[in-house]
């Protein structure tokens, strides 16, 4: 084949073409995958809910138990006994609970005869019209109603159609169900269980779940992790640790949380005088189980009889009020600081997913929500393919600093850019503030300018904000006592290789040098470096800070390398590579045959190299945000 003809040519092009157009169909054909891989496990979380609700209570019950059974084990217990022992010793717990409560459920009950005139004055107080403003304006609307509903014009029948009655229609009539009454015992005693059957049904076989669970923990993990693949051992090794963990802690918390929760319940009604105010406590505690909900159905109960039991309004107000205060303060102060801290996942998608699995699973999804939820966020943190889940429900910030900072500033937003930087905790550091959020904001303007994706207009205003930020910061900038020697004894001069931003870099380090006593000039894009190499004198006390953006500008940086070997042969030359997160090694055999002193990726690391004081690092290394940034 001839590699200068014209067929070669064409096979070249479709080749390039097809490689370029290869990832988009690949994005788009994965995009859809996940897409049906989620639509497939939502039909088949609510097809399957009879089983897949007992099973996750199950789980979540035998996480509880898991370190009784780990206790249990250190006796030298079998985990097959360790395991039945918790299972029982709990459910005999429970049921003590129980038994108690609604003994005391009961006794309340028993008591509400004592306070019929208390609840009778309260219903009359309630139905007659009051001598207020407020209910006398009531009485006139009702009034003023009544009075439009009589003035309405008789209805006329149409024409053709007899003054008759009509004949009432036995098609829509009710069907009549005749039911028998039960005939002795054993039919009276199966009608009234009857509705209990499914509830113990279910309880049943979480129960024994939970118990095979328990006994079947290493063998369970065993055979998930060899389903998901022996070259997948250490991801899912470290999915369910993390998963366990977040949470276990979760469950320790709400335990925690709803137990402090239901203790001043307990406290407060009992200052306020309410009768089984120990009772009611534990109730709000036992409520609090069920998200959003249980709290407003605790404290209804209590609330109702604190009006049968008091004669005047001010208590039930007060029973209220602390109910509304404190669940208030729990739910919007403590549980988002606990739980959004342990279990990872932003408040705003607690809210949401309780909303998602409760359309698909009733109650049952509303309780199970954070749990579950804390599950798919570990599967977006250590799934790449499902990483969307843990951009979506994390409690890790959608953006960055820098690319908030760059955000805003495309939005033309300044103000909302100053907001980015005084909320960024190296805000008192200029130095580590550059290298951190504002370096890293321009390298992205770099990187949308040569895709193309950047209009002039809002190019030209980042770097225009960029300069005003830095002269903001020049004004806070540490100066060095005066009368000190400089830390270098030659002249420093500071290149950009191609672009305004890193012209605007080149800026930085001058003002960051002259922060510890070092002079430094920065030398304009077109025309400097034609002026320096024509009429600035060598001096091998000089150095010479070539500033660029990888990866974009290290041709032109190598061809202004070279011209500066080639006039100042003694000066130093360094290569400031601003986030670079590579091989600085590799990076420094791309200006080969003329090779730069050293390399640098960060301001910091350049001041401390043109520091005479600080010894010389020949290699550096990319801090932590900078490699997030590139």
């Amino acid at each position: 084949m001839h590699f200068g003809g014209r067929k070669f040519k064409q096979w070249a092009f479709k080749c390039s073409t097809c490689y370029m157009a290869k990832p988009r169909r690949i994005g788009v054909y994965s995009g859809l995958r996940n897409f049906a891989i989620s639509f497939g496990v939502i039909a088949v979380l609510y097809l399957a809910r009879e089983v897949l609700i007992p099973l996750a209570f199950a789980v979540t019950l035998a996480l509880i138990l898991a370190p009784a059974v780990n206790w249990l084990r250190k006796l030298h217990i079998a985990r097959a006994p360790a395991a039945l022992i918790a299972v029982t010793v709990s459910v005999a717990a429970l049921g003590f609970i129980g038994y108690i409560m609604l003994n005391q459920f009961i006794q309340v009950a028993d008591g509400l005869p004592a306070y019929r005139n208390n609840i009778r004055e309260k219903i009359q107080a309630m139905r007659a019209p009051t001598k207020s403003a407020l209910g006398r304006a009531t009485e006139n609307v009702k009034e003023l109603g009544k009075e439009l509903t009589n003035a309405q014009p008789p209805v006329v029948p149409p024409a053709g159609e007899g003054t008759h009655p009509r004949s009432p229609d036995t098609s829509a009539a009710a069907p009549v169900k005749v039911v028998t009454e039960p005939t002795n015992e054993i039919q009276y005693l199966r009608e009234l269980i009857r509705p209990f059957l499914r509830p113990i049904a279910e309880t049943g076989m979480v129960l024994i779940f939970t118990i095979f669970m328990l006994i079947e923990k290493e063998d369970l993990r065993n055979r998930m992790l060899r389903l998901a693949g022996l070259n997948r051992i250490g991801i899912m090794t470290q999915a369910f640790d993390d998963a366990t963990q977040r949470v276990s802690r979760y469950l320790e918390l709400q335990f925690m949380v709803n137990a402090s929760f239901g203790f001043l319940i307990g406290v407060g009604l009992t200052l306020i005088g309410l009768p089984y105010a120990a009772l009611w406590g534990a109730v709000a505690a036992i409520f609090r189980i069920v998200p959003y909900i249980g709290a407003p159905i605790a404290g209804l109960l209590p609330f109702l009889l604190s009006l049968a039991v008091f004669d005047h309004w001010l208590p039930p107000l007060l029973v209220l009020a602390m109910f509304v205060l404190i669940e208030v303060v729990t739910a919007n102060l403590i549980e988002p600081w606990l739980y959004g801290a342990h279990t990872g996942i932003s408040s705003l998608a607690l809210l949401v997913t309780a909303v998602f699995w409760t359309s698909i699973w009733g109650p049952a999804g509303l309780i199970l929500s954070t749990p579950l939820t804390v599950c798919l966020v570990v599967i977006g943190r250590h799934a790449p393919r499902f990483s969307y889940l843990h951009i979506l429900l994390g409690d890790e910030p959608g953006l960055v600093s820098e690319a908030q900072l760059y955000q805003r500033l495309l939005a033309m937003d300044d103000e909302g850019a100053r907001a980015v930087i005084e909320a960024d905790p190296h805000k008192d550091s200029p130095i580590e503030l550059c290298d951190s959020v504002l370096i890293p904001a321009l390298a992205l303007l770099e990187r949308d300018r040569h895709k193309g994706t950047l209009d002039t207009e809002r190019e030209e205003h980042v770097c225009w904000s960029m300069r005003e930020i830095l002269f903001e910061l020049s004004k806070d900038a540490p100066r060095p006592p005066s009368g000190e020697d400089s830390a270098h004894p030659g002249r420093v001069f500071c290149i950009p290789a191609t672009h305004e931003s890193e012209e605007i870099i080149a800026g930085m380090l001058k003002q960051a040098l002259a922060s510890t006593g070092i002079e430094a000039s920065v030398v304009a894009r077109e025309t400097g470096l034609q002026y320096l190499t024509r009429s600035v004198s060598p001096s091998e006390a000089d150095v010479f800070v070539i500033s660029v953006l990888q990866p974009f500008a290290f041709m032109r940086a190598r061809s202004i390398l070279a011209r500066l070997r080639r006039k100042f042969p003694k000066s130093r030359v360094i290569v400031g590579v601003w986030g670079f997160a590579g091989d600085i090694a590799r990076a420094r055999d791309r200006f080969q045959p003329s090779m730069p002193d050293q390399i640098v990726i960060s301001l910091a690391s350049a001041v401390a190299a043109l520091d005479s004081r600080k010894p010389i690092v020949a290699i550096d290394h990319a801090p932590t945000a900078l490699r997030g940034a590139s």
